[in-house]
């Protein structure tokens, strides 16, 4: 935790001078041209003191109320917009300055018309403004956050991101102060002006034109000067970090097992070093395992109980099962969630693994950990069960109980377990199927029940090698890469702008939650994307609807639509992963979707 801590501190150092502080630098400054010398420090403040409620409130108590999302900006700006007019009336403004400190002066605290205060008022609006600037460390702690009760620890680092930014943006202010300590000091008429900004701001802000700015920006300008903490935030170091944050701190199995399977590659590398290409990879051919080589088996640490689980599948009764009930079997535990594409490719292997293996006392348990809320519902689940053939037991892990007790961190993940209960093998994401197959073969030879020569003769569908586009987000709560700039929660008419290589774009009026959103009247979205086959989740509450489907401004071929469009549509119904387009081999294009009002979206996956 203290590593992480220190992480933060960093992170929120580097953000301060990142473009997402574009809204709030303008006014911070302005706070610090103006008013008694310890107003800069009533700032920060403030700041720190309102980021670090912001984010656990949005967590805590804005999900739990039902509140809109955007509320706390809006009334941020209201207050900036209050401050602004306040500066512009210099008599207002004295009589403001005067009030605080009469105010202070009732607590017993001595301002001496300084402006702390009335700084820290002001602060208090920029801390809400500058919530969204989070990043990845702050997102992963938050996230951990809505599933586990309170926790110091988090809201430490939450803390420490805020202190690092306020600390840069505290220099900023100082320094800004003393250049403009000349034009302070001859008129009001420089108040004023700082009034001026500062309703400038606001209302460009209610406009939403301080995101369009900064989505420019950031397009315009390389990664390390736009997110200058990304190294810090993607180390080894803060992945380990946030492993141990989500698991809650317990015997660090996700831990070990992210470092097993480093070395594991590591090892793998250098036995490999000349070799074309690697057993297992082999795309949609056929897998085999390598009787002759062994795959190396490490003590990785005691596999946890099925911990805060739901509905259970495939097993007698539906009864649960627990892995003290299991000894004397090998289990594999597959975390997975059905809207998953990278799930959805590891199926075949895993059915095919069930069929064969079952009999020499192999036992797989799908953990089905949701993503989305409609991944909750045990009856998409079951019927997910059913469109992909699983036959092997599967349980629903919606609070994250089982996933936090293994401390994982991934879909796909699977922990091989041995008959004694201790987990040898662990592998993240797809592919290896030769190698795990083989690992399935040692464990069972090493229970005693050798499963003789004959393999499972698995295949199945790979991600291609090529794919430049990432899994892309639609909602709030992790959207990037949209030429519309920062994307916010609430009801929006978007101006739709051309894409640029794997990013995406707004048009028309959408419904933007953290998840989903949900297309209203003239709504669009485009992407740029390079990839073989496109996916996206959606689904539409209370009827079916259509999305017309366009591939570089055309209605897409009937060669090059998914398995879902049918005459240039896509048909909604269930909520599900939709397959929207199937080329040939990877290529470059923009995707043009033109929904239905009513069709919510959740997420691009691509292969």
């Amino acid at each position: 935790m203290a590593l992480l801590i220190i992480f933060g501190f960093v992170a929120g150092a580097a953000t301060a001078v990142s473009p997402c502080v574009v809204p709030v630098l303008p006014i911070a400054l302005s706070a610090g041209a103006t008013g008694g010398r310890r107003r800069p420090l009533g700032v920060v403040t403030g700041l720190v003191v309102s980021f670090s409620f912001a984010l656990f409130a949005l967590v805590y108590v804005i999900d739990a109320l039902g509140l809109p999302n955007d509320l706390l900006r809006n009334i941020a700006i209201v207050v900036l917009f209050g401050f602004g007019i306040v500066l512009l009336i210099p008599p207002l403004a004295a009589r403001v300055e005067a009030l605080g400190s009469r105010l202070s002066g009732r607590f017993g605290v001595k301002t001496d018309g300084d402006g702390f205060w009335p700084g820290v008022g002001l602060g208090l609006s920029l801390g809400v403004l500058y919530a969204p600037c989070a990043g990845p460390i702050l997102a992963a702690v938050l996230t951990a956050s809505a599933s586990q009760p309170f926790n110091v620890g988090r809201l430490a680092v939450v803390v420490a991101y805020a202190f690092g930014s306020a600390i840069v943006l505290y220099l900023l202010m100082i320094g800004g102060r003393r250049l403009a300590a000349p034009l302070a000091r001859r008129s009001g008429t420089f108040q004023m002006a700082m009034g001026a900004v500062m309703v400038l701001v606001a209302f460009a802000m209610w406009q939403g034109l301080d995101t369009k700015f900064q989505s420019n920006v950031t397009a315009a300008l390389p990664s390390w000067l736009t997110n200058p903490a990304e190294g810090i935030e993607k180390s080894h170091s803060a992945q380990v970090a946030l492993a141990e944050i989500r698991g809650g701190g317990g015997h660090g199995l996700g831990i070990k097992a992210i470092e097993a399977e480093a070395r594991r590659q590591v090892e793998k590398t250098r036995a490999e070093r000349g070799e074309s290409r690697r057993p297992g990879t082999e795309g949609e051919s056929r897998l085999t395992a390598r009787q002759e080589e062994t795959v190396p088996l490490e003590d990785i640490g005691t596999a946890p109980e099925f911990t805060d689980t739901q509905h259970w599948f495939n097993t007698p009764g539906d009864r649960p099962l627990t892995m003290r009930g299991l000894r004397g079997k090998v289990v594999l535990i597959d975390f997975w969630t059905y809207s998953c594409i990278n799930c959805i490719r590891t199926l075949p292997y895993l059915n095919a693994w069930n069929k064969r293996y079952a009999k020499d006392g192999l036992v797989i348990v799908g953990v089905h950990t949701p993503e989305f809320p409609f991944e909750r519902e045990a009856s998409n689940v079951a019927e997910a069960i059913k469109t992909d053939g699983i036959e092997y037991p599967v349980v629903q892990d919606n609070e994250m109980g089982t996933w936090n007790a293994y401390e994982n961190l991934y879909w796909p993940a699977e922990y091989f377990v041995d008959a004694k209960g201790q987990v040898r093998f662990a592998h993240f994401g797809e592919g290896e199927y030769g190698e795990k197959e083989q690992v399935i073969r040692e464990l069972l030879t090493e229970a005693g029940h050798p499963p003789g020569k004959a393999l499972s003769g698995a295949h199945g569908m790979a991600a291609e090698p090529g794919v430049t586009t990432p899994e892309s987000y639609l909602g709030a709560a992790r959207a990037t890469n949209f030429t519309n700039g920062l994307i916010r929660p609430g009801r929006q008419t978007f101006t739709l702008q051309k894409p640029g290589e794997n990013q995406l774009s707004y048009g028309g009026e959408w419904t933007i939650a953290e998840q989903p959103v949900t297309a209203r009247k003239g709504a669009r979205l485009d992407l740029n994307f390079g990839a073989r086959r496109v996916y996206l989740v959606l689904g539409s509450p209370g009827r079916p609807r259509r999305i017309k489907v366009l591939l570089d401004g055309r209605p897409i071929a009937a060669a090059d639509d998914g398995a879902d469009v049918h005459n240039g549509y896509v048909k909604v119904t269930s909520q599900r992963l939709y397959n929207l387009v199937e080329l040939p081999k990877v290529e470059h294009h923009v995707l043009e979707l033109v929904p239905e009002a009513g069709v919510q979206g959740y997420a691009f996956t691509f292969g």
